[in-house]
């Protein structure tokens, strides 16, 4: 997910990707927990994109 995707955005709409994000990311922890997740790099994909959405939630409600 691009940061300029994410700008476009108004805040009710970043906040359900980041409850998406949210449950995506719980989802893979169980998965690894299991060891049922074959790509690990899924999580840190994901955790990235939370950092995105947080960081642009952030500065819209500075301004």
């Amino acid at each position: 997910m691009k940061t300029s995707e994410l700008v476009s955005k108004d805040e009710a709409e970043l906040g359900k990707e980041l409850e998406s994000l949210l449950k995506a990311q719980f989802s893979l922890r169980m998965q690894l927990g299991t060891q049922q997740l074959s790509n690990t790099s899924q999580l840190g994909k994901v955790r990235r994109d939370i950092a995105r959405v947080r960081t642009v939630l952030r500065q819209k409600a500075g301004k």
